[in-house]
């Protein structure tokens, strides 16, 4: 890995320990939608977060996406209040970099956000993502509800067997609740950083393996709105 060390997550005890206020102020609208970042969000909308490596281009994935209202980048899973790009990056924050992508399910399901998700990057390379290494870019769904829990586990298990069929490795996506994983959003040139750098850094990139539709397979099949239910027990 960097220097030959690899990394490894802190420990509460170890994790910087951030401060009280950010140091920086966020932007009030989104510079391709239009929409507001962080609220107040129209009513019925729903709120996913995902982390699939280098958040920049991760985050113009799901602006793209229609039925997409708004995204805003920041740091997730980790243990440090309110930390910098700078402190992320050292690793000592235990944080991921992290999409939060509000959406209006009448339009687009959690189901084909989370398409999208595991389409757009690798998800079987641990603390990493092509070239960029560290624990910031380790592959995360921090869910909101317990069906989107059930959802993002019925598709891990889904992509998985295609994966698998592929010959590719395991899945090491942890899929775990937002509650008491606080979302800090990131400094004011992260937030749409693609759209601001037409030309800058992107190290998004999938396995080139379709996850297929979760309105025609297993994991799909028993909702019509594309929610799956939690998986079966097997024997």
């Amino acid at each position: 890995m960097i220097f030959g060390r690899t990394p490894v997550l802190p420990t509460p005890e170890e994790a910087l320990k951030g401060r009280e206020t950010p140091e920086f102020e966020v932007p009030s609208r989104h510079t391709v939608l239009g929409t507001a970042l962080q609220g107040p969000y129209p009513e019925g909308l729903e709120v996913a977060d995902f982390g699939l490596g280098c958040f920049w281009g991760a985050e113009r994935k799901f602006w793209q996406t229609d039925g997409v209202w708004t995204t805003l980048v920041g740091y997730q899973g980790g243990f440090t209040r309110n930390p910098s790009y700078e402190e992320v990056c050292s690793g000592l924050t235990g944080h991921t970099e992290v999409v939060r992508v509000v959406f209006d399910p009448s339009k687009v399901t959690y189901a084909e956000l989370l398409k999208v998700f595991w389409e757009s990057h690798n998800p079987t390379q641990g603390f990493r993502q092509g070239n960029d290494v560290g624990t910031q870019y380790r592959s995360a769904v921090y869910t909101h509800s317990p069906v989107q829990e059930e959802t993002a586990t019925a598709s891990r298990e889904a992509y998985q067997q295609v994966l698998t069929a592929a010959g590719l490795g395991t899945i090491t996506t942890t899929v775990l609740p937002a509650e008491d994983r606080a979302f800090w959003p990131a400094e004011p040139y992260h937030q749409q950083y693609l759209d601001k750098n037409p030309d800058g850094y992107c190290g998004i990139g999938g396995t080139g393996v379709e996850l297929s539709s979760p309105s025609a397979t297993n994991w799909g099949r028993a909702c019509p709105t594309g929610i799956a239910p939690a998986p079966e027990a097997t024997q």
